[in-house]
């Protein structure tokens, strides 16, 4: 075997280690106790991917990429450190854009570099050229949507237009045919440029019309599409790993994304299409915020919570937007002192994405044995002294179990409303990202407590050791 074929050998063996560690290490991020470990693992898979490719393809001069590399760590070394937790889902839909757009511009150069040559493309090759810029070209402007919406540039609310979904449906028909006429080598450059247009448009509408509420399901769809984006890259380049590496962030993206829509007891094309979430109160509804609400005090719970044999923290957005891990569980620890049991229940879609609440527990140190499914603690409420919730608001509605005229209904919700007594900690009495009144607030067994979760967090550690 002569030292080319050696190389080869060597080059697949190092593929298929790192292919092995994505595999290793998504498996461990399927579980808070083991997911820096395995993001550990898969970025020493990507490391090894990358570190082999180059040095494969024999590039001469590595000065655009070091820059590269200097530019791309000092960014996300700053982006690490200075952007908050409670915007971290702005920057994932940011990463899923960028991994789009990067996937697209490889498919984008392979054209332009290939079709300058006599011979035309081959059909394999351009098939996955068209998907890669497609799917690139939707993630990267989709993302740059959903990140307008998190980050409160877009309206939160649905935006929709007359004749909407035909539009968005005579833009595809016309994507798939400007598709076709590329891989037969008709059009060119311009065809090409308008198709690179399009499917920036496309991602566009599909994200403008999806509302608050479903935006941990666009996140986890997004990253998705990139994951998509990404295999097809591999493919245009003939890269074996890369195009496992981007199957691993489909598939795990869509499955995340079921899980999600099952979570909301909804399907993906009502999420997609349904135009859910506006914002606004249901008027239907409007009624309830005149009806009273019993208020407590920071220093009436502490005496409760202290003297109560067991608690369940439900975080939701309204703990990541006040920052209140920390102090939640410095409370948790004080009440645990006391001989109180705390458990946190954690619903699949609290936040405003996949796995929210666990990643800003997590940041609190909070014990991962505390943490609940909602399937796992539900059964608990009933034997519960004290439902303490942070801001949540459509995942507690008891309206999703008994109202049939609201949008929520049969979504699965936390029990919360079966607890002894029900503390709500919000700012206001606003509706949430579904836009209807919560009738929990409203219950005889519920009390609220007007304020910033971090500032009443405080409050009850103050109170607590005073108790």
């Amino acid at each position: 075997m002569n030292d080319q074929g050696t190389l080869e050998i060597l080059v697949h063996l190092a593929y298929l280690v790192a292919a092995g560690l994505f595999l290793f290490g998504l498996k461990k991020m399927s579980h808070p106790a083991t997911a820096r470990s395995g993001n550990a693992l898969s970025a020493l898979g990507m490391l090894i991917a990358a570190v082999v490719t180059l040095l494969d393809r024999q590039i001469v001069s590595f000065d655009m990429i070091i820059i590269g590399i200097i530019i791309g760590s000092i960014i996300g070394a700053l982006s690490a450190r200075l952007v908050k937790m409670t915007a971290m889902p702005q920057m994932v839909g940011i990463f899923n854009g960028f991994g789009g757009g990067a996937s697209a511009i490889v498919a984008i150069a392979e054209f332009y570099s290939m079709s300058s040559g006599e011979s035309a493309i081959p059909a394999g090759t351009a098939v996955a050229i068209m998907l890669g810029t497609i799917v690139g070209a939707v993630t990267l402007s989709g993302s740059f949507v959903a990140f307008g919406k998190l980050q409160g540039i877009v309206s939160g609310a649905p935006v929709t237009f007359p004749w909407q979904k035909t539009t968005s449906a005579a833009l595809f028909g016309v994507i798939i045919l400007l598709s076709v006429l590329l891989v037969c080598d008709v059009g060119g450059a311009f065809l090409f440029t308008v198709l690179i247009l399009l499917g920036l448009v496309i991602g566009v509408l599909l994200v403008i019309p999806i509302g608050g509420a479903d935006m941990p399901v666009v996140i986890s769809l997004l990253n998705s599409y990139s994951g998509l984006a990404a295999s097809f890259a591999g493919f245009v380049v003939n890269n074996m790993v890369l195009i496992i590496s981007g199957a691993l962030v489909g598939a795990a993206g869509l499955i995340l994304t079921a899980i999600m829509c099952k979570g909301m007891n909804r399907s993906l094309g009502n999420v997609v299409f349904g135009a859910f979430g506006t914002g606004d109160l249901d008027p239907t509804q409007a009624g309830t915020q005149d009806a009273a609400v019993r208020q407590t005090s920071a220093e009436d719970l502490a005496m409760i919570m202290a003297y109560a044999r067991s608690v369940i923290v439900v975080p939701g957005y309204g703990m990541a937007v006040a920052q209140a891990q920390h102090a939640i569980r410095e409370m948790a620890d004080l009440l645990e002192e006391k001989g109180v049991d705390v458990k946190y229940a954690v619903h699949p879609v609290a936040g405003r994405m996949p796995g929210h609440m666990n990643v800003l527990l997590a940041e609190a140190n909070v014990p991962y044995d505390k943490l609940y499914d909602m399937e796992d603690i539900n059964p608990e409420f009933a034997r519960c002294d004290v439902a303490f919730v942070l801001g949540a608001n459509d995942v507690v509605n008891p309206g999703a179990r008994t109202d049939q005229s609201s949008p929520i209904y049969g979504m699965p919700i936390l029990d919360v409303d079966k607890a002894q007594l029900v503390v709500v900690v919000k700012r206001s009495m606003n509706p949430g990202f579904a836009g209807i009144q919560n009738p929990l607030f409203f219950l005889d067994n519920t009390s609220m407590l007007f304020g910033d979760a971090q500032k009443v967090a405080n409050d009850l550690v103050r109170e607590i050791k005073e108790a």
